[in-house]
């Protein structure tokens, strides 16, 4: 059985060592585990970082982890679809795990293309007559239409793995019948995607209300009309935000109760914080987080809520000083009693840091594949499997 997982992982630039296995080990812990039980002959194929960048690194560590997941020895070759796997792969006996070279060493890899162009690639061409099942566990990756991700479903039977099947679920009870009120909290720096999430699951009456914070709080609240002072804007300007601010006046304008922005805010004032309310805006100092008012206002909605989808944290949560505004948004959605469903680095790694992750209902391992997804986007990895299976039906 092939199976294409997403392992890639936080890696230290000058020690090249992994620095947070959580992936491997849920694609361990699941799916591979499942297979190898079975007496399934486990081939893994993953990619790390990109060609080029600091964290672009063979994957022998990761199946030193993996072995480590498995309590089972997990069998490494440097080659992707070589001689020298398919060596590795004819090898292999029943319950064993081969982990293949990081597939991103492959150039043709990377290139966007259909099902059907990458079935004639050579690592399709390699490797697809060695197996008898093709299965994607890799939602974090299945927002892509790279070879490994769907070029195999043009030619071998398919099936969503584990973690990919609990994704699709999970997304799905949120944006296809969600339990109402319906509340949706976009935060973090990264708010290019921000309107058209907010576009997407309130023109479809998904979300009932958005909750802005982080800076995606700051662009909303420049919609507004609001000058948050030089040092802010000069930030969002830099960051080529302000283009968003038309689209999302429009938006407001149609859904005016709908949308929350901050109330107040915490600025860093000669390295200390200090709480202003918007209205005493334009300010000289940055923006580091939500302030008490804006969290109170927000724990009313987030209690009322019988779904939640939260994105990114509220301000700069790894300074003590600005940990207020997530640390108490995020608490209030673990006691909450409604589905929650948190996804993206930050958050994953502020919910670890305030012990919150079990009392998340899912907690998504995907960043740009949960973006995509949430913006109606359909997934190539995704449609590609849903083909494979019409074709065998």
């Amino acid at each position: 059985v092939l199976v294409r997982v997403d392992f890639n992982s936080p890696v230290d630039p000058e020690s090249k060592k992994v620095l947070d296995d959580a992936r491997i080990r849920a694609h361990g812990e699941t799916t591979i585990k499942e297979l190898a039980e079975k007496g399934a002959k486990v081939v893994i194929l993953a990619h790390q970082g990109r060609k080029g960048d600091p964290d672009f690194i063979p994957l022998k560590q990761h199946a030193e982890i993996l072995s480590k997941v498995l309590g089972r020895p997990v069998k490494y070759v440097d080659d992707v679809f070589g001689e020298k796997a398919k060596d590795a792969i004819r090898s292999l006996k029943s319950g064993e795990t081969l982990v293949l070279e990081n597939v991103r060493t492959y150039a043709a890899e990377t290139k966007e293309g259909t099902p059907e162009e990458h079935a004639k690639t050579e690592l399709v061409k390699n490797l697809a007559p060695l197996a008898n099942l093709f299965v994607n566990d890799a939602f974090a990756a299945a927002h892509r239409a790279h070879v490994s991700i769907i070029g195999f479903t043009a030619v071998l039977p398919s099936a969503a793995g584990r973690i990919m099947e609990r994704e699709l679920k999970s997304l799905s009870k949120v944006l296809e019948s969600p339990e109402k009120p319906c509340v949706f909290i976009l935060g973090g720096a990264k708010a290019d995607d921000s309107l058209e999430i907010s576009k997407y699951v309130l023109n479809n009456r998904i979300a009932d209300f958005v909750l802005t914070g982080g800076v995606v709080g700051h662009v909303f609240l420049a919609a507004k009309g609001f000058n948050l002072g030089k040092p802010n804007t000069d930030f969002l300007e830099k960051k080529e935000l302000m283009g968003l601010v038309p689209g999302i006046k429009e938006l407001m304008q149609k859904f005016p109760d709908k949308i929350k922005t901050p109330k107040d805010l915490a600025v860093e004032a000669n390295g200390k914080r200090k709480e202003i309310s918007v209205e005493e805006l334009p300010i000289d100092y940055p923006i580091f987080d939500v302030g008490t008012k804006t969290f109170e206002g927000y724990a009313k909605v987030i209690r009322s809520a019988k779904s939640i989808v939260v994105s990114g944290p509220m301000g700069v949560f790894e300074s003590s000083e600005f940990i207020f505004g997530t640390k108490r948004i995020f608490e209030a959605i673990a006691n909450s009693k409604a589905f929650s469903l948190a996804g993206g680095g930050h958050t994953i790694a502020a919910l670890q840091e305030f012990g919150l992750s079990n009392k998340i209902s899912y907690v998504s391992t995907a960043g740009g594949a949960l973006i995509e997804f949430l913006m109606g986007k359909k997934l190539p990895g995704v449609v590609a499997l849903e083909k494979a299976a019409a074709r065998k039906t």
